[in-house]
């Protein structure tokens, strides 16, 4: 392999990676000698006495780096993600370098002996708390990594978590890949009765950047749900919701091409294999043992407690959307597609509001600037756009955080779906906050989501819905910038039970319901008049539409996963597809289309960081609104509670145990009350809380 070019950017990444000089062709090399730092340095760590390694001789110069070589990894996996196309191909053979790294380094036992010895040495007791919770944290993830494994047992274990690192790859690949595969073109409108003007604008230019006339429907977020949710033809809905559901799988359409029926089932039996080895019954046990909840039956009563009460109110609000499709849409049968459909009917005539009503009072950049509003009355921080950073692409902006005037993070923010972008959104990290040689480094993130982008004269216009995305993946982004954390292994979102990582995200999205927010975040964007009160008291009263119909979906996929990965030799994808349909046997309410694939286009548990995790929305979600409850007694932009729930939660990373910290700000366990309460279901009495 020749070497990489001496000016190769990503050998001595800056904070901000220069994007208008990332090459494809720079990867592969410059990741293979940013290794070999990685190794050098170990050999130079592990070269000390051991009676003399400490933090500052060993473990520190690994973590420069290591931390050189997860920001120049970084950038590489996000343009994958958010470009794709020639960006794959050194994507995954750098992913293939670096799955190595880190498995070898994690049954490296030379240095699980230093971590050893660092943990049993008396002045480990007077080492700052961050230190020492990344020492118990390495300990933890050195035995989950097989670092007591022998022989053969340990060489398999090796081989699988490199091969599970491509089987997530290739997963996500067909789902991007039949996403993109699928189109619906017409040139007659009428076609397209009941589309909003924003969604018509979209697929005209979506047809005019393939040289067609007419309109194009996709499967990308924006123009699937609003096919699903507006389309009176009934036919057109039918087709795109086969082609959504069916992706990636045998029954839909470039059927075999993007199959990932092998993919899923080599996954879960790699999965299962690895727990095996390290003596725990399933996948499920192993990836419990880095969350807060403690075991796989807690797990499950949580579920089933919850599904078992919440289905007879989702029952309930089914009828009634079935009798009022007999009764005034003449429909005799709901059918999958006709679901979204005919709830927009019922929630418009209920409540006469639409998200396409509400859309041309959320313009993109009211919402954006009422967020970062929010943001500074809650926590002390204001946001300042820095138009010389360079994107990957037009639509991208970047941000500083400062406090006082110093800059404090920053944040790339990429808001708008297109071809060759992976759907929905997400938070990402470019650095993490930590003590260098140089001084501190800044927490900078990747912002990720795919809403509608402007049309002609008429700029992104949000849903409420979409607006409240935003506040979420905001949440993701404050968790890691506004950490006061200098340790890497436990700055920001690292080394936080996967389970408890969702309450920073789901806590702020409370404020999009607020009057006093919504009066920030809305605004007419060609008259800027506010929000009518009408309108508003409308919205408010919607919230809690259908919420358990919502609530046992959550459940449906929780369970689901949660499920699969309970058993102890993983599953051909026939036995898939019959513990879903048993989940859905016992919690959905709503028909099932006979070519519906979930499962093939489940990217959070097959390329995500969810196996066995999807719960967490769920568990996290306690959390979250017990969290926000404090603030609906004290007062939402009470700054003692913003600064109080900073201090305990956002500032602390993974230092310290997310229970520990959630009882320090809230000063008690969690309670489940206020979700009930916030879902609209206060009569549901459960017993099972994340403690």
């Amino acid at each position: 392999m020749s070497n990489p070019p001496l000016t190769s950017p990503l050998l001595d990444m800056p904070l901000l990676p220069p994007f208008d000089r990332l090459q494809p062709e720079q990867v592969e090399a410059a990741i293979a000698t940013l290794i070999e730092q990685c190794d050098h340095q170990l050999k130079t760590s592990l070269h000390h006495p051991r009676k003399q390694a400490g933090w500052d001789n060993t473990l520190a110069p690994l973590e420069d780096v290591q931390d050189k070589l997860n920001r120049a990894f970084s950038p590489v996996s996000h343009l994958n993600s958010v470009l794709s196309g020639p960006w794959r191909a050194p994507y995954e053979a750098a992913l293939a370098q670096v799955t190595a790294y880190w498995t070898e380094l994690g049954q490296n036992r030379e240095l699980y002996a230093v971590y050893q010895q660092l943990a049993q040495a008396p002045e480990f007791a007077d080492w700052p708390q961050s230190r020492r919770k990344a020492v118990e944290l390495g300990l933890r993830d050195f035995e989950l990594s097989g670092v007591g494994l022998e022989g053969e047992a340990r060489d398999i274990f090796a081989a699988n978590s490199r091969r599970l690192a491509e089987l997530s790859s290739r997963f996500a690949n067909n789902v991007l890949d039949a996403t993109n595969a699928w189109t619906w073109h017409t040139e007659d409108d009428a076609e397209l009765s009941g589309l909003p003007q924003t969604a018509l604008a979209a697929a005209k230019a979506a047809a005019a950047a393939k040289a067609l006339d007419g309109w194009l429907i996709t499967l990308d977020g924006p123009s699937f749900l609003a096919v699903m949710t507006h389309a009176d033809n009934r036919d057109l809905r039918r087709q795109v919701h086969i082609a959504f559901v069916s992706r990636a799988s045998e029954a839909g359409p470039n059927a075999g091409e993007f199959d990932n029926s092998g993919v899923m089932e080599e996954i879960l039996r790699l999965r299962a294999e690895q727990a095996g080895l390290l003596g725990m019954a399933n996948y499920a046990e192993l990836s419990l043992a880095s969350k807060m909840a403690p075991d796989t039956d807690k797990v499950l009563e949580f579920l089933n407690d919850l599904a078992a009460r919440a289905r007879p109110a989702a029952e309930r609000e089914f009828a009634e959307l079935q009798a009022f499709a007999r009764d005034t849409l003449a429909l005799d049968e709901l059918q999958p597609w006709d679901i979204a459909w005919a709830a927009e009917k019922l929630k418009q005539e209920r409540y006469a509001v639409s998200q396409e009503e509400l859309r041309p009072y959320f313009p993109y950049q009211r919402v954006l600037n009422g967020l970062f509003t929010v943001v500074e009355k809650l926590f002390g921080v204001t946001v300042e756009e820095d138009a010389s950073v360079a994107g990957w692409h037009k639509d991208v902006q970047y941000f500083w955080l400062r406090r006082n005037g110093e800059r404090i993070a920053g944040f790339y923010l990429d808001p708008f779906a297109r071809e060759r972008k992976r759907g929905g959104a997400w938070m990402d990290t470019v650095s993490v906050r930590r003590q260098t040689p140089a001084g501190l480094q800044l927490p900078v993130a990747y912002l990720v989501c795919n809403f509608s982008s402007a049309s002609g004269d008429t700029p992104s216009l949000l849903t409420h819905y979409e607006a409240s995305t935003l506040f979420h993946e905001f949440g993701h982004g404050l968790h890691h910038m506004l950490t006061q954390i200098d340790v890497a292994a436990v700055s920001g979102i690292n080394g936080v039970a996967w389970d408890a990582v969702e309450l920073p995200s789901q806590f702020l999205e409370n404020w999009c319901w607020q009057p006093e927010v919504l009066a920030m975040i809305s605004g007419h964007y060609e008259s800027g008049a506010p929000l009518p009160q009408e309108l508003l008291d409308k919205m408010l009263a919607a919230r809690n539409f259908q919420s358990a119909m919502f609530t046992v979906r959550q459940l449906e996929f929780a369970l689901f996963d949660f499920r699969l990965h309970c058993l102890a030799r993983g599953a051909s994808a026939a036995d898939i597809q019959q513990l879903l349909d048993e989940v859905r046997a016992q919690v959905t309410v709503v028909p099932v289309a006979k070519e519906n694939r979930f499962q093939h286009g489940f990217s959070h548990i097959f390329a995500g960081g969810y196996a066995a995790g999807y719960y967490s929305y769920k568990w996290a979600e306690v959390l979250s609104a017990d969290a926000f409850s404090l603030f609906e007694e004290k007062g939402i932009f009470d700054a003692e509670t913003g600064q109080q729930f900073l201090r305990s939660i956002l500032e602390q990373g993974g230092s310290r145990d997310a229970l520990e910290l959630f009882t320090e700000f809230r000063g008690r366990e969690p309670e489940i009350d206020a979700l009930l309460r916030h879902s609209g279901i206060e009569q549901l009495e459960l017993n099972i809380n994340p403690a």
